[in-house]
């Protein structure tokens, strides 16, 4: 059976683009177009789409006011297909988001045919990983206690375009909100042989969200350095470090070649490289090939500080497409270190994860809530 694409854009030459790419999938059908969030809203009872794709910046009803009320009300997996790359539109790109839209991709352009077969390849294969999300109903931000919440049957795993660039200190202009968290049952101990030195996380599709949920709690005072790798797609990484940094206690930095990591602050990779470290513990940047069709790699990061750290090395796994982080995760496991993987109900996409935990390198498989506290009795 087709997956069924309703496409929501207010650009005709934008429309044309995406539903000439879609159809040439055998396995999708477009079934609709919508100009405005209104006209989507009122073809979606008509059309029963499995797949919205809604650009951000429309008349009358935008993305944002679209996707909130899609998954207040007849929920469905949404991809942000948009233009907006900077600062002060990504960060609208990370409120819908945080709405409830699942993954993002940049619009396409009309370029050369290489160029434009590369596009419709990573498109079709969004829009084939989102098909087999299964969305809930997500309560409006005016309702009390809403909490987005999704699950997944395996796909392949698409490309992804990962890029970055320096960001000055987080802003305060939103106030960290902390999640709830689940405690864990008191029997539970978190007594290492090693004291931890590093956390390392790793995340793909999904991610934004489970990365906000895992360090938003971090007090300001958190003892060790924080390096993440974030599966994203290009031109995206500087608004998710700047939607991030607003609701973070701690900095978040690209981390500097050469540069040794600091205690309470978060590490993210340049752009197109993997992230490692050198055997004096200091960052280094190397160009080799792609891991599982990534680079930077959630694999080479984690390998390389269970090198350096050993068995002070604590490693999360998050929600995420493919096994990227799964041989990384087991280096750590080997090395002596702890290593949490998110669990399958509270994944977007349990793909990473469930690639690890089959590798027995999960000494914890934790519900994503439980995770930030985890890591507090672990480090304190």
């Amino acid at each position: 059976m087709a997956i069924k694409v309703l496409i929501v854009e207010d650009s005709p030459i934008a429309r044309s683009i995406l539903k000439r790419m879609l159809d040439s999938a055998p396995n999708i059908e477009v079934v609709g177009m919508a100009e405005t969030g209104i006209q989507g809203l009122e073809l979606l009872n008509k059309l029963q789409p499995d797949v919205i794709c809604t650009d951000l910046h429309m008349p009358r009803m935008n993305g944002l006011e679209f996707t909130m009320e899609v998954m207040a009300t007849k929920p469905r997996p949404i991809l942000v297909i948009s233009a907006s790359v900077q600062e002060e539109d990504t960060e609208n790109v990370f409120e819908l988001l945080d709405a409830g839209a699942v993954d993002i991709f940049p619009k396409p352009r009309v370029g050369g045919t290489t160029e434009y077969e590369a596009v419709k390849h990573q498109l079709i294969n969004k829009i084939q990983v989102l098909s087999g999300v299964r969305v809930f109903t997500r309560r409006r931000r005016s309702d009390p206690g809403a909490v987005p919440s999704h699950e997944v049957s395996p796909s392949p795993s698409p490309p992804s375009l990962p890029t970055a660039s320096r960001i000055p200190p987080p802003r305060s202009l939103h106030p960290p909100t902390l999640p709830v968290i689940q405690t864990p049952p008191p029997s539970r101990r978190y007594s290492l042989p090693t004291k931890p030195k590093v956390l390392a996380v790793g995340a793909s599709t999904g991610g934004p969200q489970a990365l906000r949920t895992v360090l938003s709690p971090l007090p300001n005072d958190f003892p060790a350095p924080v390096l993440c790798v974030q599966h994203i797609s290009e031109g995206f990484l500087q608004g998710l470090l700047d939607w991030l940094g607003h609701q973070c206690h701690l900095p978040i930095r690209i981390a500097e070649q050469g540069e040794t990591p600091r205690a309470g602050v978060i590490y993210f990779p340049r752009e197109q490289f993997h992230l490692e470290l050198d055997a004096l513990g200091r960052f280094h940047y190397s160009n080799g090939m792609r891991v599982g069709g990534h680079r930077p790699s959630v694999t080479v990061t984690f390998q390389a500080v269970a090198r350096v750290y050993r068995g002070a090395t604590v490693g999360v796994l998050l929600t995420g497409m493919g096994r990227d982080g799964a041989d990384g995760m087991l280096a750590i496991h080997q090395a002596g270190g702890y290593t949490i993987a998110q669990n399958e109900q509270s994944c977007v996409v349990f793909g990473m994860p469930k690639e690890a935990i089959a590798l027995g390198a999960a000494r914890e498989v934790l519900p994503i809530e439980v995770i930030p506290l985890t890591l507090m009795k672990v480090f304190v």
